[in-house]
């Protein structure tokens, strides 16, 4: 069964940055694309970045040119550095991965990890 536990997250000011990681388990980690999803207080969880095999990388428009999200096929981990952050980017961020073959996003795993926690504040 498919596991991921997140870690990294933390209380950062406007303009600060994170690295978020995630450690994969319980599939072929090198065959799935991995995501990274957000989830803000009373909001829908939503993608934030994928990344395949081959390292083809895809980013929510608002992220873009500030989130670097990377994948260590070897170690099953899957980052996501975090820069020059807002107050709008607080939320939990989770790991999941999908087969390759449909849109990021389309189709995660159903199970999700715990999350880490990203509170962007002065």
């Amino acid at each position: 069964q498919a596991h991921f536990v997140e870690s990294g997250g933390g209380l950062v000011q406007p303009g600060g940055s994170l690295r978020l990681s995630c450690a994969a388990s319980g599939f072929s980690f090198n065959a799935y694309i991995m995501l990274w999803y957000r989830q803000a207080p009373g909001k829908q969880r939503e993608l934030v970045a994928s990344i395949t095999s081959n390292r083809d990388t895809t980013y929510l428009d608002s992220v873009k040119d500030r989130f670097i999200i990377s994948r260590d096929n070897a170690k099953k981990t899957v980052d996501l550095q975090v820069n020059s952050l807002k107050p709008e980017d607080t939320g939990a961020y989770y790991c999941n991965a999908q087969p390759v073959g449909g849109p990021p996003g389309s189709s995660p795993f159903a199970v999700w990890g715990q999350g880490t926690q990203v509170t962007v504040s002065s």
